[in-house]
């Protein structure tokens, strides 16, 4: 379905959103700090109100079906976003970054997504406008994302290691210095100007920014062909996540499903695209040119019911595993874990004296 939305409500949003994104900035390099619990949820629960005021004024303005999409877009955005927070997590770790500046890294990582993810829009809207058969080609690159998601044959720490190679790069190109500088990316050492080791940090993070562009906008394609709802859409769901990082703080270890109900969520808005590709399907080899009349359309009400059960399944699987291994022995649990990790039993019973004998 094509879009058509009042040309001074796409301006006047995307005027309103710049201001308050710069606003955050500027309190962020004004007051650096590290958020309480009360601020950081605060502010998540302004963000998440801000996202549906809006949801609500496209309601009126355009109409249910409008809103739904992007409800459904900001949703998808948003889970995925949280698992850039594992993510990010391990850079932070990885890097040594003080816990008091993690607010600016954040900050400009989100920057950096939102120039990315732009990008991306942009040339996707043309693409997706020029070939309809592309939809062929992202339905396979979700349902192989969320097979990678599902098994991903370890842990995030692969993903802080694809920027080795650029972190390598920039320790032989430039010159930096073995210690921060504040949140400064440029000190000088012995008289010397250098780079701090927060550029190393930029880096990964931009780099990591890139790799889940990649991963998200053909996911958010799958449910609007909008290119302004899908930037909106990644606009809420990344301003509020430099807050839901010290929000969620230990609890994103807990949340060991989370990559399930992602990885399901992607598995679905890619047979969705296959679907809608079947269906307005123009390749030759394929029924000789003509739609695939029998390809159902999935409507965004059932994308949006499929999301919000999707990640509540997910997050409340994980609340109750946790809280189950809370009450186990610490040798148990351990057990546990690794035989969930591993496939194998948790404990094997050992062979009496007698059998030994």
């Amino acid at each position: 379905m094509d879009l058509e939305l009042p040309l001074w409500f796409e301006i006047g949003s995307l005027v309103i959103l710049t201001l308050i994104l710069i606003a955050d900035l500027l309190l962020i390099l004004k007051r650096p700090h590290i958020p309480s619990t009360r601020e950081s949820t605060l502010w998540v629960v302004f963000y998440v109100t801000l996202a549906l005021i809006f949801a609500g004024i496209m309601w009126i303005v355009a109409g249910p079906e409008y809103a739904g999409q992007f409800v459904a877009g900001w949703l998808t955005e948003y889970s995925l976003s949280i698992d850039n927070l594992f993510v990010f997590v391990l850079i932070m770790s990885q890097f040594a970054v003080p816990r008091r500046y993690q607010q600016e890294v954040l900050m400009v990582g989100i920057i950096i997504a939102l120039v990315l993810r732009g990008i991306f829009i942009m040339v996707g809207a043309a693409v997706i406008e020029e070939f309809s058969w592309v939809f062929y080609i992202f339905g396979a690159f979700l349902v192989w994302t969320a097979w990678r998601q599902a098994f991903p044959g370890g842990d995030h720490d692969s993903d802080v290691k694809q920027e080795n190679f650029v972190v390598r790069m920039l320790r032989r190109t430039i010159d930096i210095s073995d210690h921060y500088d504040g949140a400064k990316i440029r000190t000088v050492v012995d008289g010397k100007k250098m780079w701090t080791p927060m550029i190393i940090v930029f880096a990964a993070i931009g780099v990591t920014d890139l790799l889940f562009a990649i991963d998200s906008i053909p996911a958010i394609f799958g449910i609007t062909q909008s290119a302004f709802i899908v930037f909106t859409a990644n606009i809420f769901a990344l301003m509020g996540l430099r807050q839901l990082y010290f929000l969620l703080g230990d609890l994103l270890d807990r949340l060991r499903y989370l990559h399930y109900g992602i990885a399901f969520i992607l598995a679905f808005i890619g047979l969705k695209l296959v679907f809608h590709a079947m269906h307005v399907n123009e390749l030759p080899f394929i029924n000789g040119g003509e739609p695939i009349e029998w390809a159902p359309e999935i409507s965004t009400w059932m994308s949006l019911g499929v999301i919000i059960v999707s990640m509540l399944v997910a997050t409340v699987a994980s609340l109750v595993a946790s809280a189950r291994e809370k009450k186990m022995p610490t040798a148990d649990a351990a057990a546990a874990v690794v035989a969930d990790e591993k496939g194998t039993p948790p404990t094997v019973d050992q062979p009496r004296s007698d059998d030994a004998l």
